[in-house]
């Protein structure tokens, strides 16, 4: 019998034991946390994993069996371009306009696929944060020199946290890139069909999620009404892509579009019931697809095995600490606005903190922060929980370590988290 591994398991069962035996139920705001939690699941899993998740685990499962590593490499990979890697990395949130936690397997796509530490950060951290309808309603709402501040302020983090990350671990990716086998340029197709491609799942990606603007007029207003038609053209773009250029059987594709196409016309105000089944289709045609089809599915199902449970835990975790939006959980709120008001280094250290273990869904970030404003958050740390808060959350930590590690995990999330709270206190003392 090995003594020490007995008593460590000892230890672990006495440990949940006393844990069990003194769980406070019954206490009011215990109870209540264990109720925002499940509260908040069941919201993440109505609003986001139809919607957001299952076509960023598509995208991602494409970018690892469409994009040859060759072109991943050449410009997104520790020996690009600089000036391009990061360039491109930096700006890819205005066009993508996920959360931190949509983001994710796009961003293990990329690094999977060879791309450099440095630019896979850059793009981890501008994917959420650099949303233009978020830059806005920032401005529109909190006012244009927040909005602008914030635009300017991610753009930079995301490069320099990019640069930084590149630096600190350059030895390990020195070592890295010398281990990438260099599997030459995808020669199956032309790329501008691969963008073509790529383009129709971003489309379906970026307008089956686009928000309601706090103006019900104007171009963007005028955009989310017409979300739903939107997204079916771009879903038809890609059967049409998928059958001229993908090897799709026309029958399979006509097959899987048909009931979303029915269920559209029968149910117009239920989007979502048309939106599932034409994701299902999807899955069904590229599961039982014996090529490259196929390994599509299996490395999407690849991505969704490793994220999404820990995106559950994660989301259960925030809920329980900090409830929902206008709900509290075990902390306090007005523990929360008490410490963020005035322009100190605390309260733009606890502004940053504390943002970034919050979960913000899309846009959420911008009422949030009007509310606490309203009850006496200063300039500065509101503009340091926007620069971590849409960009980092709990359960974004918990999958970014399962890709890059530990060590990576925790120097991202410093980053991210000191320069969130000088910038605020520079902007602070500016304005």
């Amino acid at each position: 019998m090995d003594f020490k591994v007995e008593w460590r398991s000892f230890v672990i069962v006495l440990a949940a034991f006393i844990a069990c035996f003194y769980l406070p139920v019954g206490i009011p705001r215990f109870d209540n946390s264990v109720l925002e939690a499940l509260y908040l699941v069941r919201w993440y899993a109505r609003e986001h994993v139809i919607l957001c998740l299952v076509p960023a685990f598509f995208i991602a499962g494409a970018i690892s069996v469409f994009v040859s590593q060759a072109s991943v490499m050449k410009y997104l990979g520790s020996g690009a371009n600089k000036i391009l890697a990061y360039g491109v990395a930096s700006v890819s949130g205005t066009v993508l306009a996920v959360c931190s936690c949509t983001v994710l397997p796009l961003f293990a796509g990329i690094y999977k696929m060879g791309a450099g530490l440095g630019p896979a950060c850059a793009f981890l951290y501008s994917g959420p944060a650099i949303s233009v309808l978020s830059i806005i309603l920032t401005a529109r709402v909190l006012g244009p020199e927040l909005g602008i501040a914030r635009a300017v302020g991610a753009i930079l983090f995301s490069i320099v946290i990019g640069i930084m990350m590149h630096f600190i671990f350059r030895r390990e990716e020195k070592e890295r890139s010398l281990n990438v086998v260099d599997l030459g340029e995808d020669v199956k197709r032309p790329l501008w069909q691969n963008a073509v491609y790529f383009a129709a799942m971003v489309g379906i990606l970026v307008f089956a999620n686009w928000g309601l603007p706090a103006e019900e007029s104007g171009i963007w207003a005028q955009i989310y009404h017409l979300k739903w038609p939107l997204t079916a053209f771009f879903g038809v773009v890609l059967g049409v892509v998928m059958v001229a250029w993908f090897e799709v059987r026309w029958w399979k594709m006509v097959l899987a579009g048909l009931p979303p196409l029915i269920l559209g016309l029968l149910f117009p105000t239920v989007p979502l019931l048309a939106f599932t089944v034409g994701l299902l289709g999807l899955s069904l045609v590229t599961a039982t697809d014996p090529g490259e089809n196929g390994e599509w599915f299996t490395s999407s199902w690849g991505f969704a095995k490793q994220i999404f449970p820990l995106l559950l835990v994660g989301v259960l975790v925030a809920g329980m600490l900090l409830g929902r939006v206008g709900h509290e959980g075990l902390i306090p709120s007005e523990w929360v606005s008490r410490a963020v008001g005035g322009n100190s280094l605390r309260a733009n250290f606890f502004a940053s903190f504390a943002g970034a273990f919050m979960y913000f869904a899309t846009l959420t970030e911008v009422p949030i922060l009007q509310g606490l404003i309203g009850n006496g958050m200063g300039k500065g740390p509101a503009l340091a929980l926007l620069l971590a808060g849409p960009a980092l959350s709990l359960p974004n930590m918990l999958v970014i370590r399962s890709v890059l590690g530990t060590k990576k995990t925790v120097v991202f999330v410093s980053l991210v988290i000191v320069m969130a709270t000088f910038s605020g206190m520079l902007y602070g003392h500016l304005f």
